[in-house]
């Protein structure tokens, strides 16, 4: 749920609306409908809520073509985040109630198909590890979301081939000043190429000791929930396309920079034509 007010409140203060967006969310949850839009098929492996929120979640996955068959439904409260958003600047600041959790218990492998890429956020660590382990074993690529510093994430890195974090997370947790500083350290939990996204200024990558930095591209952003998401989803996309580093950053920015022009953080995800279109036509960067 995203509120956009004209002004960001200040505490104590009670200010109007100016926009509502409701909608599902998650970092894997995005990531698998924008690379469904963009033309793959995904299939969503989690835990859900079983009551009216968790079941709308789903069917919303459902409509975009997500495979939710490998969803477990539990007893509980669904999650629920809700955000602010500065109209114009986009400023935003988020509360997550996390309930539901997904254990080892409810990851069962031999259900699953071999998938070519399985994508992580870390946030039920037991029951990532295991994918992880598996999706080596069968020889599928492991790629890994690290968005901000809320639990020690590091155990996983050696299982990861693709860690793709924000700056926020990178340098806090690597007691780093730059992002290519965080990626020299974080090599040393992750043997695979890391990236560091920065938010405006683009983002780092290092693969096999080469360092690329590509920059932004400038957009009319309106929302920047799960401009993250979006990254990884343009990633991922070139990954699977046998993309080098610096076209996966390169379409990575591109699918970030078109979600930014709407609210929430599914709205704006392109497809795959509306990418090739936007980069076709030259667009600008931040330097």
């Amino acid at each position: 749920m995203l509120f956009e007010v004209e002004k960001y409140p200040k505490a104590g203060s009670k200010i109007d609306g100016v926009g509502l967006t409701v909608q599902g969310g998650g970092p894997v949850p995005n990531v698998m409908i924008g690379l469904k839009r963009l033309g793959y098929r995904s299939a969503l492996i989690t835990a859900m809520a079983d009551d009216m929120v968790g079941h709308l979640g789903v069917k919303e996955l459902k409509a975009e073509g997500v495979d939710v068959r490998h969803i477990v439904y539990k007893r509980g409260t669904s999650d629920t985040d809700v955000g602010i958003i500065e109209r114009g600047s986009g400023r935003r600041t988020m509360v997550l109630n996390r309930v539901i959790h997904v254990s080892p218990r409810d990851v069962v492998v031999s259900r699953y198909p071999i998938p070519r890429v399985i994508h992580l956020d870390g946030r039920d660590l037991d029951a990532c590890a295991k994918l992880a382990r598996w999706g080596h074993r069968a020889g599928a690529v492991i790629c890994f979301d690290v968005g901000s510093v809320r639990n020690d994430v590091s155990p996983i890195f050696g299982l990861i081939d693709h860690l793709v974090v924000a700056d926020s997370y990178a340098l806090s947790f690597m007691g780093a000043r730059t992002a290519r500083k965080a990626i020299e350290k974080l090599q040393n939990y992750c043997p695979g190429t890391v990236v560091v996204t920065e938010g405006l200024k683009g983002s780092v990558g290092c693969e096999s000791g080469q360092f690329v930095r590509v920059p932004a591209f400038k957009v009319h952003s309106v929302d920047g929930t799960g401009a993250g998401d979006a990254f990884h989803t343009g990633y991922i996309y070139g990954l699977l396309n046998g993309f080098d580093l610096a076209e996966r950053l390169e379409f990575g920015a591109a699918i970030a920079a078109l979600k930014c022009t709407q609210m929430g953080a599914r709205t704006g995800l392109p497809t795959l034509s509306q990418a090739q279109h936007f980069l076709q036509n030259r667009p600008r960067r931040y330097a």
